[in-house]
Order: structure tokens, then C-alpha cells, then sequence
């Protein structure tokens, strides 16, 4: 009989030395809380296909991102749902925007707290694109001036980092000059580099009321079967002035992420997405899985790739796992 000579399963032997030699691990630190604000006072309106997640009113998102601020979270990140929309997105640039009042609402009650914004139109147009329509079609170069307009309004009224999704050329380059030249240079920019056109954003379509009234996005969101097409993105973001890459979605992109860590020295975000997070809660909810179990994995798989945040509706729950509660 065969008497092995290496054993690795001594490595294994129990919880306290798995811990010891344990590679990777999920923690607070990597968590971002993505949080949906909507028009009105006292509402929750719940979200049917993200079960625990809800359209919140400002006086209500407040007392959320409290709770977050002393579970330890660090970090949340910001998509509106505006009382009008209209053909250019109106309100994602106004002072007086559903996302802007927000802002100012978080940064005077949960100071401690770091604020993101989503910056794109598909939320606030009447027609669901992420840009002005020309020609049928988002106009690339007229929505840059209009990111740039979204950008300065949020860095106004106290955002943190701003994080534009919309998958528009030279979207990076236009929002940092816009931001340098308005004195607002310390702010960061973590940009969706690489935002597939993915199917697992359907859920998140009903959070935010943004499906498009017509077509797709898959003339401005990259084709899921490309991989090198991601690194160009990314490198074109990081010339253009981008302080954080992020790959999305996370769970059916894991090379990506991979492949982007090993190319660039920024880090790197990972956007645990709606799709994602619904189809563990539906699964745990038949009882097929333990949902606790199969989160922390599937998010600690996304840091074994390579990601240093993680975006994930997730967050909350594994800030309780982690304390115990």
C-alpha cells in the first residue's frame, strides 16, 4: 500500500489552523452597501425581487445608513428614483435632485459615513438609456457634458467618491476634468470599466425603475464573451484619470477580475449584482441552500479573484455574520 509523503491535509486538521493559513477572507472593510432613495416621506416600499431591500425616502435612508455606520460598514453607494423623469434625466443634475438632497440628508446626520454616488441617466430619463437619445441611439459626446454637470452637482452637495456606470467613451477623462476645474480634485472616481451587458441586472431594473422603453444597452455595455476588451476599457480609464477599477458583474466574471488585478496596481471593485444576490436569497428561501454559507463563498471567491471592495446587497447581512448576531 501506497503511504503518502505529503500530507496537506495536516493544514486542514482543524478550525483554528484552517484560520491560520486561510488565503483569503471577507471583512467589513470590503463592503460597500448599495441603497435606493426615492421621493416621499416615511416610505419602504420593498423590492420584490431583492427580498430585504427597499425604495427608501430620505428621512428613512437615514435611519438605514445609521444603522450600516454602526455595524461597521464603510462605505455605501447611492441610485435614485426621482418623482419626474423626462428625456435627459433632468433631476440627476439639479441641486434640488432626488440624489443631491440625499447627500446633503446623509453627510449632516452620519458624517462618519462614505458616500458614493452612481452617476447615469437610465434612472432618472424617461426613456430608460443612459444618455441623451439622438438619431435613436445615446448620444456618447453629449452625454459627456451632461456627466460632467451630474458630477458637480453631487460633489456640491458632499459625495465622497463618484462612480459613473454608463459605459460612455471618454466618460472618465470628462468627468475628472470637470471636477478639477470646479476645485473639486480630491474626489475620487471609481469607474465601471468593465460593466458587461449582462442579464443578472434584472432585479435591479425593478429597484430602480430603469429598464429601457425601447432596445437594449448593448450598444454602449461591453458583450459578456469578451475578455480582452475589458483590459483595453481599463486601461483607457486608468489614462483617462480613474482612481478605482471595477469589473461588473462579479460572479460570472471572476477571470475578469482576475485578469484585471494582474494588469493594474489600483484597486479593484467587484459588484456583487442584483441577479447575483437574488437567485441565493430565492434558492436559501426553498430551503436548497444555506444562504449564509453560500454568500460568504460566492463573495470570498470575488476576493480570491483579486477584488479589494466588493459591492453587494450582501453587505448588511455579512456585517452581522461577522459579529455573530
Amino acid at each position: 500500500m501506497f503511504t503518502p509523503y505529503y500530507r496537506p491535509r495536516r493544514l486542514r486538521k482543524n478550525e483554528n489552523i484552517r484560520r491560520l493559513v486561510r488565503e483569503n477572507s471577507v471583512t467589513l472593510d470590503d463592503l460597500i452597501m448599495p441603497l435606493f432613495v426615492t421621493e416621499g416621506n416615511n416610505l419602504m416600499n420593498p423590492i420584490s425581487s431583492m427580498p430585504g431591500n427597499h425604495q427608501l425616502s430620505i428621512d428613512l435612508l437615514v435611519k438605514e445608513v445609521q444603522e450600516l455606520h454602526s455595524l461597521g460598514i464603510p462605505a455605501i453607494i447611492l441610485f435614485g428614483i426621482p418623482g419626474q423623469k423626462d428625456a435627459i434625466g433632468s433631476d440627476a443634475m439639479s441641486q434640488e435632485g432626488i440624489i443631491q438632497r440625499a447627500i446633503r440628508e446623509l453627510k449632516q446626520a452620519v458624517p462618519g459615513m462614505y458616500v458614493i454616488t452612481d452617476v447615469c441617466f437610465c434612472e432618472y430619463t424617461d426613456h430608460g438609456h443612459c444618455g441623451v437619445i439622438r438619431n435613436g441611439g445615446v448620444d456618447n459626446d453629449a452625454t459627456l457634458e451632461m456627466l460632467g454637470k451630474q458630477v458637480i452637482s453631487h460633489a456640491r452637495a458632499g459625495a465622497d467618491m463618484v462612480a459613473p456606470s454608463g459605459m460612455m467613451d471618454g466618460m472618465i477623462g470628462a468627468i475628472r476634468e470637470a471636477l478639477d476645474q470646479e476645485g473639486f480634485s480630491e474626489i475620487p472616481i471609481m469607474s465601471y470599466a468593465a460593466k458587461y451587458s449582462s442579464a443578472f441586472y434584472g432585479p435591479f431594473r425593478e429597484a430602480a425603475g430603469s429598464a429601457p422603453q425601447f432596445g437594449d444597452r448593448r450598444a454602449y455595455q461591453m458583450d459578456p464573451p469578451n475578455a480582452r476588451e475589458a483590459l483595453y476599457e481599463v486601461e483607457l480609464d486608468i489614462n483617462e484619470g480613474a482612481d478605482i477599477i471595477m469589473v461588473k458583474p462579479a460572479l460570472s466574471y471572476l477571470d475578469i477580475i482576475s485578469k484585471v488585478r494582474e494588469q493594474v496596481n489600483l484597486p479593484v471593485a467587484a459588484y456583487n449584482v442584483s441577479g447575483e444576490f437574488s437567485m441565493v436569497k430565492a434558492a436559501a428561501q426553498l430551503g436548497w441552500i444555506d444562504e449564509k454559507k453560500v454568500a460568504l463563498e460566492m463573495l470570498t471567491s470575488m476576493k480570491r479573484a483579486g477584488a479589494d471592495m466588493i459591492l453587494t446587497y450582501f453587505a448588511r447581512d455579512v456585517a452581522k455574520w461577522l459579529q455573530g448576531s
